[in-house]
């Protein structure tokens, strides 16, 4: 009999002994949320099989929720779409978010992490999410899609409130989120109708010419710049404050990082398998699948993907530490298969300037008391995240690191 790991219970931790042990003596187990798998080789082929769908349409019926703002939105969103559509949008939207895009924006990502840090320098203390990880985030998606800059903080406050979506609370935060929804809506729709009369070289216009065409609908152009602001936001935010912690607790290995900045884009592909904020991808069958180990699925099936489990498997590396000098194979922080993240580009690049300028200006960096963390089941993160450091002058030049290969 496989085990039970109850993935709906906000005080269990998907990186904990329980699941680890699950691990060894499974490739799966049962969930509160369908099935489970925990090893490497059998999660990278079960996201490249095509008998799945993504499974997050069932998100909401789930948790209970069956109508309403909230249910109606999360069924038309990109990640719930499955097929023609899916590829329609994505192909429309993924011009922004593309390497050719993004590269150019870096030393502009280097002068607003020196920005932020110049805050609180001096002081020797700082609140990283607040002072950092969610300015840093969200005035980076404002330049990205074409909203105005100095208006971050309130959209912030929205994409805020309506990540708790993705998280095991959901319905006791439902009224949060659909309140978020309707400020965003409000507010992406105010952007449009701009656009509309004033088009700029920025997405939004992009998005108004292509409804314009007929490549998409005003509905799909509403929900999908309000799927995009809460979730270009509040991921990088969410594993800002994961990096951190991780990092923090491998003082060698931050020290290094400010010292070496080309080695930015490995430490966040190293946060990221052991301590990701998507701590599970869901997948639905579309048919039966004998998916090995005693496990076959039927139609209609749930399955999630554990991905520090996955990340962490001593199946698939000789050695699984954390170290941000070593390649590790392929984590699971940006899903896989079509669905793979739209702005994985924008996060890996945004994350590979800030963390290295971080460690840099606070190299001897430690947590100041446990902070306040989200679930460690669902998506997680830091809600609030004290560090204290050696106090250090405001820099008046800011020459800009390198962005590590």
């Amino acid at each position: 009999m496989s085990r039970f790991l109850d993935l709906a219970d906000p005080s269990f931790d998907v990186t904990g002994e329980e699941v680890l042990a699950a691990r060894a003596e499974s490739s799966w187990a049962r969930t509160s949320y369908g099935y489970a798998v925990l090893r490497h080789a059998e999660v990278t082929a079960l996201l490249k099989d095509r008998r799945f769908r993504q499974g997050n349409a069932r998100w909401p019926a789930q948790n209970g929720i069956s109508s309403g703002l909230f249910s109606d939105w999360w069924h038309t969103v990109l990640l719930s779409l499955e097929g023609e559509d899916h590829l329609r949008l994505r192909r429309l939207l993924n011009p922004a978010f593309k390497q050719g895009t993004v590269t150019p924006m870096v030393p502009g990502f280097t002068e607003l992490a020196h920005e932020l840090v110049d805050g609180f320098s001096e002081r020797g203390s700082v609140e990283l999410i607040s002072e950092f990880a969610e300015p840093y985030a969200s005035r980076i998606l404002c330049r990205l899609i074409g909203l105005p800059e100095d208006e971050w903080a309130q959209v912030a406050h929205w994409a805020d409130d309506l990540g708790k979506c993705f998280g095991v609370r959901i319905r006791e935060d439902l009224p949060r989120i659909e309140a978020a929804l309707e400020g965003l809506y409000g507010y992406c729709d105010a952007v449009v109708r701009d656009r509309t009369d004033a088009p700029r070289d920025d997405l939004v216009s992009e998005l108004v010419a292509h409804q314009r065409e007929g490549r998409l609908s005003a509905e799909e152009l509403s929900v999908s710049l309000v799927f995009l602001v809460f979730a270009g936001m509040e991921t990088t935010r969410n594993q800002l404050g994961l990096a951190l912690q991780t990092l923090l607790a491998h003082p060698d290995q931050w020290r290094l990082l400010g010292q070496r900045p080309d080695l930015g884009r490995n430490a966040v592909e190293e946060v990221m398998r052991v301590n990701p904020t998507v701590t599970w991808i869901t997948r639905e069958a579309l048919e039966e699948v004998d998916l090995g180990n005693g496990l076959v699925v039927q139609e209609g099936d749930i399955v999630q993907v554990l991905s520090h489990s996955a990340g962490t498997d001593p199946r698939a590396q000789p050695d699984v530490s954390f170290d941000i000098t070593v390649e590790h194979p392929m984590h699971m922080g940006f899903g896989g298969g079509v669905h793979h993240c739209l702005g994985h580009w924008v996060a890996r690049t945004d994350m590979a300037v800030a963390l290295p300028v971080l460690a840099a200006r606070m190299p001897d960096a430690r947590a100041d008391g446990p902070g306040r963390w989200l679930p460690m089941s669902g998506n997680t993160g830091a809600v609030r995240y004290p560090i204290a450091f050696a106090p250090t002058p405001r820099r008046s030049v800011r020459p800009d690191p390198p962005v590590g290969g």
